[in-house]
């Protein structure tokens, strides 16, 4: 052991380099400069008492459990006394955050307290120890400094006491960490941690907030001109986001990119106190627009694990112009009801019906979901794409065990064949749903045994009933807006991988495969094309009418006349019903292959000639040939969005089919040739 001299020289020398531990602000390599760290424990509030109660609670329950041969410290099963949640966001996201962080050091924090001697010289009770390693854990990240209260600040007597017991070992605390840095030769014990840990920090303390404009109440213009009247510039990129600026997402049209330093001054706007502004990670509104792709305009939805409110709120909002109707299953508490229906109803969301069964004790000839065509899954995944654990725990109402997993790097094994296997299940469930036509697939994890496998073992494992369309993988519906997403998309899943930019996202979309004998409704036809914005300033009720006064025409007959100059007429238009009749009566098959010969001229000079064409065999004279309707359809175009405009806000995605119909080409060919025909006659006659 070291004398006190020593141990005094060897907190001058490595009191900053040793206090590095929490801080999250580093440089690419990880070590910040002296005066930046000096300037951070400067800046660093005091947490009050009842944040270290609701740290160390959370963190008993996520503690890591060691073998009864390697348990250093036991926490015990009791939990602190009980504190009132507090109603400040910010607050309960300082809890977590500290929870998570000492989750993180555990095996450091208890190698600092027997090194110390802390443990077990001390008589405090076992369910003391959660408090005394969270509290551990910031008292280093203060450099070993004494906490700075306000006078008003109502104390607990249990986090006094720890605060005084780790006071009184100050000197062999710093030693110890320093002896800790110096065994494990890193430059700090940040780099004693995983590296997929560090580079998960590295990625939260850059990643942008991402928030959905809810248009029940607000348009996207005036969303831009509100942020332009409170001082923030609209940018084309991400990657400019610094100061007061924002910038529109490239994948869903609605959703509005910031800087993570401005969410604070942003809370406070009456963008956000009213709810038309709704903070979310993007994987939440990907998946739902690619469900509003899929639906037609009376198509009911099922949603599975939403997790947070706001998402299903986000897909009513999306769905607010049709008849459409929400389902949420799985939310087995019927206490908070009112709680949530009063969200809705702040928020302008009407079509939305919950259901307190969990999703696998639906049958799937339940008569509420007799019209659902499109259901969303949202598993439990391991979550190892997400940046900000903290963030996404407390925002989408996940399971905070996802912190134990995430602080070492990654689930177990034994775990993750678990999660997998409940993700194949529910996936499996959702394909028996006889009526419903697409299922969209959405997880935040980066293993293959959570996305492509359980999907392809899904495809494999349904049942080829007679009657019901199996299911196929189709390619997505949202923009591939850079050459790296299109190389990741090619075998038709949608990913986005774990970035300083965003969070992960894997995306799978099934498809019944489409059955022969039915057909497309121009309704059906109209609603997919409005979803994807390509009916812009187009009124679907009017097209539907003005196809059925066209189908109307095509079936209607001429009057006949009276006159003797219109009876050549009339016998030409008995020769076409005759024609169009004996042209229904043939098979309707492909374009034939044969090749028509040319027809001979006539030698009557009254009979008009008919242009020769190159054709295989002779066509009879005067005869009609009705034209078949021939649809030319163009692979789809896509734009990343690079003009300098901007992004139109109706156009949802950069897909755009061009389509050329041959019919009407057609009928104005044929009505021009019938005009002449009957003014070379009325010629020859007079």
């Amino acid at each position: 052991m070291l004398d006190p001299s020593e141990l005094e020289l060897i907190n001058q020398e490595n009191m900053e380099e040793i206090s590095q531990l929490a801080s999250l602000e580093m440089s690419g390599n990880g070590v910040a400069s002296r005066e930046e760290t000096s300037a951070v424990v400067s800046e660093k509030t005091s947490y009050p008492d009842f944040v270290y109660v609701m740290a160390a609670n959370i963190f008993q329950g996520i503690q890591i459990e060691k073998s009864p041969e390697r348990v250093l410290i036991k926490y015990g099963k009791e939990p602190l006394l009980s504190w009132p949640q507090s109603d400040d966001e910010s607050l309960q996201r300082s809890s977590y955050e500290l929870a998570f962080s000492t989750l993180k050091y555990q095996d450091i924090l208890e190698t600092i307290l027997i090194d110390s001697c802390i443990f077990p010289s001390t008589t405090i009770v076992n369910h003391l120890n959660s408090l005394i390693i969270v509290m551990l854990y910031d008292f280093q990240d203060r450099k070993f400094q004494p906490r700075v209260l306000p006078d008003n600040e109502e104390s607990i007597s249990e986090v006094q006491e720890v605060e005084n017991l780790l006071n009184s070992f100050k000197t062999k605390l710093a030693a110890s960490l320093a002896r800790c840095r110096i065994k494990h030769d890193a430059l700090s014990i940040y780099h004693i941690l995983p590296e997929t840990v560090r580079k998960q920090e590295l990625r939260a303390s850059t990643l942008p907030l991402y928030a959905w404009i809810n248009t029940c109440k607000i348009s996207p213009e005036e969303v831009y001109g509100n942020l332009r009247r409170k001082g923030y510039n609209k940018v084309k990129s991400v990657l400019h986001l610094d100061d007061k600026v924002f910038a529109v997402d490239q994948h869903c049209y609605d959703v509005i990119i910031f800087p993570s330093h401005l969410k604070k001054d942003l809370k406070n706007t009456d963008l956000f106190k009213d709810y038309k502004l709704i903070f979310q990670d993007k994987s939440r509104s990907l998946a739902v627009h690619s469900v509003k792709a899929l639906l037609n305009m009376d198509d009911d939805i099922l949603m599975v694990n939403t997790g947070s409110w706001y998402t299903v709120a986000h897909m009513s909002i999306l769905t607010n112009n049709n008849t459409s109707k929400i389902f949420v299953c799985g939310v087995q508490s019927q206490d908070k009801d009112p709680d949530v229906k009063k969200l809705f109803t702040k928020m302008g969301c009407q079509n939305i019906e919950i259901l307190h069964e969990t999703f696998v004790d639906i049958e799937s000839k339940d008569h509420r979901l007799q019209n659902v065509k499109v259901i969303l899954l949202l598993p439990r995944c391991s979550g190892l794409g997400v940046s900000n654990p903290v963030e996404f725990i407390l925002n989408e109402h996940e399971d905070t065990g996802l912190l134990k997993d995430l602080s070492q790097g990654g689930p177990s094994e034994s775990k993750l064949q678990i999660l997998a296997q409940q993700q194949c299940e529910q996936l499996t469930h959702a394909m028996k749903f006889t009526k419903a036509q697409a299922v969209v697939y959405c997880t935040c994890s980066v293993y293959t045994e959570e996305n492509e496998a359980v999907v392809k073992k899904a495809l494999e494992c349904q049942n080829q009933g007679i009657k019901i369309q199996p299911y196929r993988l189709s390619p997505p519906v949202l923009p591939l807006c850079s050459l790296k997403e299109i190389q990741l998309s090619t075998d038709k899943f949608f990913r986005m991988e774990p970035s300083e930019i965003t969070n992960g996202c894997f995306l799978s979309i099934l498809t019944r495969e489409r059955d022969p004998s039915e057909t497309v409704s121009v309704k059906d036809v109209l609603a997919r094309a409005a979803a994807k914005g390509l009916l812009d300033g187009i009124e679907v009720g009017k097209s539907a009418k003005r196809e059925k006064r066209r189908k109307k025409s095509k079936t209607s007959l001429p009057k006949p006349s009276g006159n003797d100059s219109n009876s050549i007429q009339m016998k030409i238009t008995e020769f076409l019903t005759r024609e169009r009749k004996t042209s229904r009566s043939m098979p309707q098959g492909g374009v034939s292959s044969q090749i028509r010969k040319p027809s001979k001229s006539t030698t009557n000079p009254l009979v008009p000639c008919e242009r020769q064409t190159n054709l295989g065999r002779t066509r009879p004279e005067g005869r009609v040939i009705p034209l078949k309707h021939v649809e030319i359809v163009l692979p789809p175009v896509m734009f990343p969005f690079s003009s300098t405009q901007g992004t139109r806000f109706q156009i949802p995605t950069n897909h755009f089919c061009y389509r050329f119909h041959a019919m009407n080409f057609c009928n104005r060919l044929s009505l021009s040739m019938r005009r002449n025909h009957r003014k070379f006659w009325s010629s020859r006659w007079a």
